[in-house]
């Protein structure tokens, strides 16, 4: 199990004057045990796992026991006080929390069950482990994206795409299929947004008919062993108007572009830059309002940011999304996205289903 080498790798970057991390937030919680429930907390000691604590409440015990196995664990209901509490039995006098998840009010339960134990803010540090996934990460998302790919052929095979079914109607039947295949859920609210609606980059699914001619953007994701997918496909319902495939064209052109671009090394706003400056060269640059891009494992949305206010740069095991889109407001828009895993030699595409022009 890959838990207890996490939490070593999180000890090499505690600052030299904290004697331990309390770890609040449940998604670093999960990456470094294992634990799926909705109420923990975990002391991570810079001596060692011996010296570790995990929390959680009664609700939790037999869960718990099978999902933690290798660290000491405490049944109580106020984890992160409880854990704060016995810090100075463990002979820690500096503690650092995750001040990006913790509230005020939670803050001043903490120092006052600290005491006379010191806080110190220890923020991002779990996330930054969390920015480049190992193999059984890069798995989970790939079995993610496999799921996708296959519930997206059986609709159109079974003609789940047609004029008169509302985007409501689509949207269930594409989850249903992503569960069939092997999905716990999806990923995010399906976005399925068809003719002007296909202008919303992030349009809810409505009782709105798909009609002939329409633009249809599917935006979808499934989820495994907590990873998350992401794609996101454009078809046209019927034979494709001169001016719909002259957006689909130059969105592909600049998907591929910046695909191309997420390289090792890579700054992220250049990744951006290289598609941003497809749709900018094709006159639509003010209708790409998005970010190219954005990390995703354990939650939807994760560092990176592949924008143009993004910070740092691409390394080899990230798993990243790419997906310009153009939008024209009362007509409509395109979007295309994939799942792209960093590779050494150059990005490993996760999502599958044809980049072409598809018209059912």
């Amino acid at each position: 199990m890959p838990y207890a080498r996490r939490r070593e790798a999180l000890r090499a970057l505690l600052p030299a004057d904290v004697d331990a991390l309390l770890v609040t937030d449940l998604i670093n919680i999960r990456y470094l045990t294992g634990f799926t429930g909705s109420q923990a907390a975990l002391l991570v000691h810079a001596t060692g796992d011996a010296a570790s604590l995990f929390c959680t409440d009664g609700r939790y015990t037999t869960q718990s026991e099978a999902e933690v196995p290798d660290l000491e664990r405490l049944i109580q209901r106020a984890s992160a006080a409880a854990l704060a509490a016995r810090a100075g039995e463990r002979g820690v006098r500096r503690l650092g929390f995750e001040s990006d998840a913790v509230t005020v009010d939670a803050h001043l339960d903490l120092a006052a069950a600290a005491e006379p134990v010191a806080l110190e803010r220890v923020p991002g540090l779990v996330q930054r482990l969390r920015l480049v996934k190992d193999e059984a990460e890069v798995a989970a998302v790939a079995a993610a994206c496999a799921i996708a790919d296959a519930a997206l052929a059986d609709l159109v095979a079974a003609g789940g795409l047609r004029p008169g079914r509302t985007e409501r109607d689509v949207a269930y039947d594409l989850e249903s299929r992503m569960r069939g295949h092997g999905a716990a859920a999806p990923a995010f609210e399906t976005i399925i947004a068809a003719g002007a609606y296909s202008a919303v980059p992030h349009h809810r699914p409505t009782d709105a008919d798909l009609r002939g001619g329409d633009l249809v953007t599917l935006d979808f994701g499934a989820l495994v062993d907590g990873y998350h997918s992401d794609m996101t496909r454009t078809v046209v319902l019927g034979r494709a108007a001169g001016w719909q495939r002259e957006v689909y064209d130059l969105v592909a052109a600049a998907q591929a572009a910046g695909r191309r671009s997420a390289l090792p090394e890579a700054e992220v706003t250049a990744v951006d830059a290289a598609a941003r400056e497809v749709v900018v060269a094709g006159g639509h640059g003010d209708e790409f309002p998005h970010g190219l891009g954005h990390g995703l494992g354990l939650q939807i949305h994760e560092a990176p940011l592949l924008g143009p206010s993004g910070r740092g740069r691409v390394a080899v095991g990230m798993t990243v999304t790419i997906e310009p889109g153009v939008y024209l407001p009362g007509r409509g828009g395109v979007r295309i996205e994939d799942t792209v895993v960093v590779r050494a030699d150059g990005p490993q595409v996760l999502t599958c289903t044809t980049k072409e022009l598809v018209e059912v």
